[in-house]
């Protein structure tokens, strides 16, 4: 499999991360990326609340896909509803709520409002952002009252859900990282990990995020949260992967969840030359004709490459007005820099450019 050229920021590459995007782990939790605008908490005593419960109940079948959530009958009849996708959250729920009413997904008062409808959340809800708990209340909340009006509200699993379950199960326990010696927990507060999500976190969140799935195709787009090609690395097709992540959750081992959440942080594997031929390897594994992704923000992605794309140029950045299909049309970004002064995106699929 080929992965993507440039897909993750490695120490001493020589590359740099936008502010607020620089993942950070081993020698790194004393010595902050000096790109990383993300505040650190301060360090404090903290020890995992039940160290031995794992991050995905055993009882779990990943295949059996017995989420709260119900499949429309218009949806079994060939008649689904529209289809929309949210960008990366981070803890912003005012900026989401305000984004799903502009979109007629939700009424003044946050309840869903769409009737048939089909929305999916491409990850990461926590981190940087002030309230990633109400974020997933609010997620949770939708997704029982779209499945009561016909349609469906439904998420996927991003790499900052990867880093809170870890920070929760494993704490300050090391791992092993290319880089050195480092923990969950040093690497989620450094990325922007919010003590009051922490505090708030309850079981039912926890049991909520660690059923995730990594990836799901619909309407020939081929939603996942990463840019990367790295999915490939854990199954041969959709459900062999997705059980596979879970797979590592049930399991709870330290290294194995550390690996797992730093291959979903690479990134950039559609961008630029031999982008498309990576977005084509992906599909013809996946399915699909489209990859839709979150995690990397449209001005990041904007960084080095040039093109068209739904983006003006301002003194000290981007304005990003909606989402960026790049690599030949094979590829759509969704993540539209909510924690770097862009906008929070809620898109209508299908999208061309």
């Amino acid at each position: 499999m080929t992965q993507g050229a440039g897909q993750g920021y490695e120490p001493g590459s020589g590359y740099k991360p936008a502010p607020g995007y620089g993942y950070q782990t081993a020698y790194e939790t004393t010595t902050p990326d000096p790109y990383d605008a993300a505040p650190a908490p301060p360090p404090a005593p903290y020890e995992p609340t039940r160290p031995d419960t794992p991050l995905v109940p055993p009882d779990y079948t990943p295949t059996a896909r017995d989420l709260p959530v119900l499949t429309p009958d218009t949806e079994r009849a060939g008649r689904p509803g529209p289809l929309y996708v949210v960008g990366d959250v981070h803890g912003y729920l005012d900026e989401l709520l305000a984004a799903l009413h502009e979109r007629g997904l939700v009424d003044e008062d946050g309840h869903w409002s769409a009737g048939s409808a089909r929305l999916w959340f491409l990850g990461d809800f926590t981190d940087r952002g002030p309230d990633g708990i109400g974020v997933i209340e609010l997620v949770m909340q939708l997704s029982a009252e779209a499945a009561a009006a016909g349609g469906y509200c439904r998420a996927l699993m991003g790499n900052h859900e990867l880093l809170l379950l870890g920070a929760h199960r494993f704490g300050d326990t090391p791992v092993n990282s290319t880089a050195g010696t480092a923990s969950f927990l040093a690497a989620w507060r450094l990325n922007g990990g919010q003590p009051s999500d922490m505090e708030r976190l309850e079981d039912r969140h926890l049991t909520w995020i660690s059923r995730l799935d990594a990836a799901y195709l619909t309407d020939g787009h081929l939603l996942l949260h990463s840019d990367t090609t790295a999915y490939l690395e854990y199954g041969s097709s959709i459900e062999e992967m997705n059980d596979a992540v879970t797979g590592v959750l049930q399991r709870g081992d330290a290294d194995e969840c550390w690996d797992l959440f730093r291959k979903f942080t690479k990134r950039f594997a559609f961008r630029g030359e031999g982008g498309a031929k990576a977005a084509r390897e992906l599909l013809s594994t996946y399915g699909g004709n489209q990859v839709v992704h979150g995690h990397s923000p449209i001005p990041y992605l904007l960084g080095e490459i040039g093109g068209e794309f739904p983006v003006d140029t301002e003194e000290g950045g981007h304005a990003v007005n909606g989402p960026m299909v790049y690599a030949e049309n094979l590829a759509v970004a969704m993540d539209g820099g909510v924690t770097m002064d862009g906008r929070l995106l809620v898109a209508q699929l299908p999208l061309v450019s």
